[in-house]
């Protein structure tokens, strides 16, 4: 008998919470036509969200900057790891003019990381918000950044632009993160968020995903070093397997233990807590500026 194969877990069935509806609604199909007509870009629609068409319905899209090749190959991202493209330095436009035609009222701007850059990203990142402020001067702000390895100068450019909410995922618990995020660490998450709100920056928010293999206490554990940090939001859901290739989901979180997952979360003292199997980070986005 092949031991090894005695080993093997069977893949976890995925229950019945976490039936996704299609989206629907009048806004929603407006805006599915924008993007079809003019080509436009959002990680809504190329990450088949769960919640685009709440998210459309309220005006909140998300658009992913900086290409989408990662120099980082995190084991629960779908995102391609590998040699990224030439930075396109017209982008920042092209981003601001989407949200224009879109009519969008509140933009998440997120990236890939990019650690074979000198800046690491952050120009661009500077100049995205910038135009976008020029021309949308009514469109609020979320930007979800990478670390930047930590380097204040490159964070400081977020800090100039003052987006309404900056957000960086801590994404797992201490002692996973390593399996996790190979080339992140836990502590420089937690000391980057922490800078960012020492340099004046609002509203600091992160997110963690939950079915990796993390125990309840290393949850409770999280929640209680993002508050120490002065982390304002925080948002936590099912992570689902993207490929085959990608990490196992070892566990289907219930709604009952999300919910008492918020509550905790309340109880510490964040501002707004999302909590449910289909969270991502930029649900309910529109709010958190609040």
């Amino acid at each position: 008998m092949n031991t090894v194969l005695e080993h093997v877990q069977p893949p976890v069935g995925k229950p019945k919470w976490l039936r996704v509806k299609l989206p629907t609604g009048e806004k929603y199909t407006q805006l599915r036509g924008l993007v079809d007509k003019y080509n436009l870009h959002t990680i809504c629609t190329s990450g088949s969200c769960p919640n685009m068409g709440e998210c459309w319905g309220e005006g909140t899209a998300t658009f992913m900057i900086l290409g989408n090749i990662c120099t980082r190959s995190c084991g629960f991202c779908g995102v391609k790891t590998g040699r990224p493209e030439t930075v396109d330095w017209e982008e920042p436009e092209k981003v601001a003019r989407s949200i224009k035609i879109m009519n969008i009222k509140h933009a998440v701007i997120t990236s890939v990381d990019r650690d074979d850059l000198k800046d690491m990203g952050s120009i661009i990142w500077l100049e995205t918000i910038q135009a976008i402020r020029r021309m949308n001067p009514e469109t609020t702000l979320e930007t979800l950044i990478p670390d930047f390895q930590g380097i204040h100068k490159h964070l400081d450019r977020i800090v100039e632009a003052n987006p309404e909410v900056v957000s960086h995922n801590m994404e797992t618990v201490r002692r996973l993160t390593r399996e996790v995020r190979i080339q992140a660490k836990y502590d420089r998450s937690l000391e980057v968020l922490q800078y960012l709100k020492q340099q004046g920056i609002r509203r600091t928010k992160s997110g963690i995903m939950l079915g990796l293999g993390e125990t309840e206490e290393e949850v409770i554990e999280t929640l209680h070093d993002l508050r120490k940090h002065n982390v304002d939001v925080v948002t936590i859901g099912q992570y689902l397997q993207p490929t085959k290739k990608h990490l196992p989901v070892k566990e289907f979180i219930t709604p009952e233990q999300f919910k008492k997952y918020e509550e905790i979360g309340k109880s510490l003292g964040f501002r707004h807590v999302e909590s449910g199997a289909l969270v991502r980070s930029s649900y309910h986005a529109q709010k958190h500026i609040l």
